[in-house]
């Protein structure tokens, strides 16, 4: 009942949210394309994959936190290179196996699930740093960080080195399982 890591995951080694990896018991990968219709997809892989982790109860949290995390990659992280891709699971709960990509995606979407906590995580090209926007009670921007920070147990993000470029912004739930 395990992986053996994901690429994330792996690029960030420590500095990653504080769950024990060696707990990681699925992980389902999307790559998503820099359209609007992307955040819709990424609702739907998100619900498949909670529902194929009998994590329901945990979509409305989760959706919300994922909506605004791809929304602002493809708002402030992408260049401006639409590629789809299909989705990839690995581990022993994951929504349904897809290709693998050949090469990155402009914006792609992991899914965590370890023991007591579920990680969202989403990378894109950008190595500019996430920032909470000014919320003036009328404006429709702004408020994606806000609500990560309000419907999530925790957020934060990294640059990525190596073979990886830009950055990972995250978020971690507490599934009220072990250790949650």
């Amino acid at each position: 009942m395990g992986t053996k890591g994901t690429p994330m995951l792996d690029s960030l080694g420590h500095q990653f949210p504080p769950v024990d990896l060696h707990t990681l018991s699925g992980t389902a990968t999307l790559g998503l394309a820099a359209r609007p219709e992307s955040v819709r997809r990424a609702r739907d892989f998100t619900r498949s994959t909670l529902h194929g982790w009998r994590l329901p109860e945990q979509f409305d949290a989760v959706a919300l936190v994922v909506s605004e995390l791809v929304t602002n990659a493809l708002r402030h992280g992408v260049a401006g290179r639409p590629t789809a891709y299909e989705p990839r699971t690995h581990g022993s709960a994951g929504g349904a196996a897809g290709r693998e990509p050949a090469g990155h995606p402009t914006v792609e979407l992991e899914l965590m699930r370890c023991s007591g906590r579920l990680i969202c995580a989403v990378h894109d090209p950008s190595k500019s740093a996430p920032r909470v926007g000014e919320m003036d009670g009328v404006g429709e921007s702004g408020r994606g960080l806000h609500l990560v920070e309000c419907f999530s147990d925790g957020w934060g993000w990294r640059t990525l080195a190596g073979e990886r470029h830009g950055k990972v912004v995250w978020a971690v739930f507490r599934t009220g399982g072990p250790g949650g």
